[in-house]
């Protein structure tokens, strides 16, 4: 693995779990450090089949723009598409990476994660 901010966001995920002892970060981590054939891509239209409005959305790889956001939710991945980024703003959302998610002090009883 070369990518060093994909390595230090994994890393971090694995600190906040065993510190917090909250399962989601070990999970987000774990799925984060598979190969990156086999990461997770989610299209927008996924999360908003599946996301209530004003939820948090965790997105274990990268956020693609296919389909629309019809309501404001607040998605944190490693990586976004400029379609997706563009989509997540026309729709009030907000979009972040799992490293300010991590840092953002959100509850993560009130995240979910989405494959």
């Amino acid at each position: 693995m070369n990518n060093q901010t994909l390595i230090d966001t994994i890393k971090a995920l694995k600190d906040a779990s065993k510190e917090s002892g909250k399962a989601i970060w070990k999970a987000l981590a774990k799925e984060l450090d598979k190969p990156k054939r086999s990461r997770v891509a989610v299209n927008l239209s996924r999360i908003d089949r599946h996301a209530a409005e004003d939820e948090v959305v965790a997105v274990p790889g990268k956020v693609l723009a296919a389909g629309n956001l019809s309501k404001p939710v607040k998605i944190a991945a490693f990586a976004f598409s400029a379609g997706a980024v563009e989509k997540i703003e026309r729709a009030k959302g907000e979009y972040m990476t799992l490293d300010e998610l991590l840092a953002s002090g959100i509850d993560p009883s009130q995240i979910r994660i989405m494959k």
